[in-house]
C-alpha cells in the first residue's frame, strides 16, 4: 500500500466530485471501524470517570509490592449503586421521525425494542455486513440485519408496542447494585499482567472522598490474582462475571459456565453435563430447552441466579476461571 501522502497526491488528480465520493466512503469505514469497536467494548476513551450514585470500598488486597521502594500495587473491590434512568416511550416512540425506524415487540419474551439502521461492518473476509441497532429500555446492541429475519422480533403497532414497552419500564428498579474492582497504584510493574483485550483506565470518588485511579479488572481475574485462588470468587460476583461475558468457568465433571447469545437474549449456558446430571441440576433451578434437536441447560438471568449458581458451585467446585474477549 502506498503511504497516505501519495494517495493524498493522487486525490488532487481527481474531480471534486470523485474526491467527495472517495472521502464520504473512507468516513463511512472510518465510523463503521469506530462503532464495531465501541460495540465490541474495546475502544479506547482514554482516561474515564466512573459515575453512580455511590462507590463504597469493600475491600483492599496488596497483590504486588516493589522491591526497591515498596510502592504497592493494590487490588480494590468496590461496591457501587447505579440509578436507572429507562427510556422513555415517548423518546422510544420519537425514533419514528425516522421512517427506517421500525416498532418490534418479541413474541416469545414479551419484550420491546426500536429498530433504527446502523453502519455497516466490515468482516474479516472484506465482506460488508449490514447491521441495525436494536434500542432497548436500558440498553442498545448492534445485530446483523440477516439475523433478524430468524429472530423473535416481530413488527408491532404503536399500540402494543406502547403497552409491552411501558410495561418493561415499570418493572425496572429504582437503582441497581454491583460490585467492580479495580487494580490501583503502581501499575507499571505488573502492567503485562493486566488484561489485554482493553487498557482504559478510570477514575472515581468514593463516598468518604478518597480519588482512585486504575485499572477495571473482571471477577475472575481478580480471583486469579489473589493468593487465595478460586475460592476467593463467591457466587455472585462468578454469576456477574459470566452475566459481563468476558469470564467462562470451568467446573469439577467437565462442566463449562459462560455466556451465549440464544434467540436474540444473553444467556448463562452449562455445557458438559450427562443424563445422569440432569434431574439433580433441574432441581438445583437450571433450566433446559431444546435448541436446534439438541438438550441445554441455562442459569436463570433473573434475582434466582446467583443462588442458583451456588448450588452448582457448590456440587462442582470451580477448577479454572478463563477470560475471553467481549462478544
Amino acid at each position: 500500500m502506498p503511504p497516505i501522502t501519495t494517495f493524498l497526491n493522487r486525490l488532487l488528480a481527481l474531480t471534486i466530485d470523485l474526491q467527495d465520493i472517495l472521502f464520504e466512503a473512507f468516513e463511512q469505514l472510518l465510523t463503521a471501524k469506530v462503532e464495531g469497536a465501541i460495540a465490541a467494548g474495546i475502544y479506547d476513551l482514554g482516561l474515564e470517570t466512573l459515575r453512580a450514585e455511590s462507590f463504597v470500598v469493600a475491600d483492599r488486597r496488596a497483590i504486588y509490592t516493589h522491591p526497591g521502594t515498596g510502592a504497592e500495587t493494590q487490588l480494590l473491590t468496590i461496591d457501587q449503586r447505579q440509578r436507572n434512568r429507562p427510556v422513555p416511550v415517548e423518546e422510544a416512540v420519537a425514533q419514528l421521525d425516522d421512517q427506517r425506524a421500525i416498532l418490534l415487540v418479541n413474541e416469545r419474551s414479551g419484550r420491546a425494542a426500536v429498530q433504527v439502521p446502523a453502519p455497516s461492518f466490515m468482516l474479516d473476509d472484506g465482506e460488508s455486513e449490514r447491521r441495525v441497532r436494536l434500542i432497548r429500555p436500558m440498553e442498545q446492541h448492534h445485530a446483523p440485519l440477516r439475523m433478524m429475519e430468524d429472530s423473535h422480533w416481530q413488527q408491532a403497532d404503536r399500540e402494543t408496542f406502547t403497552a409491552a414497552w411501558s410495561a418493561e419500564v415499570a418493572s425496572v428498579p429504582a437503582f441497581s447494585d454491583s460490585t467492580i474492582h479495580i487494580v490501583a497504584g503502581l501499575l507499571l510493574p505488573i502492567w503485562k499482567r493486566l488484561p489485554n483485550e482493553s487498557s482504559r483506565v478510570y477514575r472515581l470518588q468514593t463516598d468518604e472522598g478518597e480519588r482512585i485511579i486504575g485499572r477495571r479488572v473482571s471477577a475472575a481475574w481478580a480471583a486469579g490474582a489473589l493468593e487465595t485462588g478460586v475460592s476467593a470468587i463467591t457466587a455472585s460476583d462468578a454469576f456477574n462475571a459470566l452475566a459481563d461475558g468476558r469470564t467462562m468457568l470451568d467446573l469439577a465433571e467437565g462442566l463449562h459456565l459462560r455466556r451465549v447469545r440464544v434467540m436474540g437474549a444473553n444467556r448463562i449456558e452449562l455445557s458438559g453435563f450427562t443424563d445422569t446430571m440432569r434431574e439433580r441440576l433441574t432441581a438445583y433451578g437450571l433450566f433446559h430447552e431444546i435448541i436446534s434437536w439438541k438438550l441445554r441447560m441455562f442459569v436463570p438471568a433473573d434475582a434466582s441466579g446467583p443462588a442458583v449458581l451456588a448450588k452448582v458451585i457448590e456440587r462442582h467446585p470451580i477448577q479454572r476461571i478463563s477470560e475471553r474477549e467481549a462478544t
